[in-house]
């Protein structure tokens, strides 16, 4: 078992945990906002992440660092939240724990969370388009984009669902045209 597939198991009961803590408490609003901005933040820190993630420094420095930086800028739920991972050593684990709650919450919500690769960044005509189609064929609610952009791709771009994959890219379409020739050529 690969160590990301072994956090995603460890991290999914606690983010279940504070699902269903933030329904319990008609909370969830706010820790889902906390938990979006976070996961920003923590994209763009990637000192902080490494921080969290050494084993090397100690549970005390590590809910210190989290009290200065985090408890005014998250509610005092989802702060307490952070210190119990922080205190059963388990922060490491807060990018899969985040990953979990989100989709928990998008799936209550009937919001369709959709990674796309593309060769180059969309506009946001482009985006908003992509959004209205998906919409149509999903009948989400909402659909939240996750792109990457992906140089390899040549052009077009690649969607990925739970289940699905739709290739429109234009190293799919060479790669399919070279396996014709190919069958063509063996005649």
């Amino acid at each position: 078992m690969s160590t990301k597939t072994l956090a995603l198991k460890v991290a999914a009961p606690y983010a279940r945990a504070l699902y269903e803590f933030s329904v319990d408490k008609n909370i969830m609003h706010k820790i889902t906002a906390d938990f979006q901005n976070l996961e920003i933040f923590l994209n763009k820190t990637e000192e902080l992440t490494n921080y969290l993630n050494n084993p090397l420094v100690r549970l005390e420095d590590k809910r210190d660092i989290l009290t200065k930086l985090l408890k005014s800028q998250v509610n005092e739920e989802t702060f307490k939240f952070l210190l119990v991972l922080v205190n059963r050593d388990r922060i490491n684990l807060i990018q899969p724990i985040i990953d979990n709650y989100l989709k928990l919450v998008y799936r209550l919500a009937s919001i369709k969370m959709i990674e796309v690769s593309t060769a180059f960044p969309f506009t946001n005509k482009q985006k908003n388009t992509l959004v209205k189609k998906l919409k149509d064929l999903t009948e989400a609610r909402e659909i939240k984009l996750v792109i990457t952009v992906d140089s390899n791709l040549i052009g077009g771009f690649l969607i990925k669902t739970n289940s699905k994959v739709l290739d429109f890219t234009v190293k799919n379409q060479l790669q399919k045209l070279a396996n014709h020739l190919d069958t063509i050529l063996e005649i």
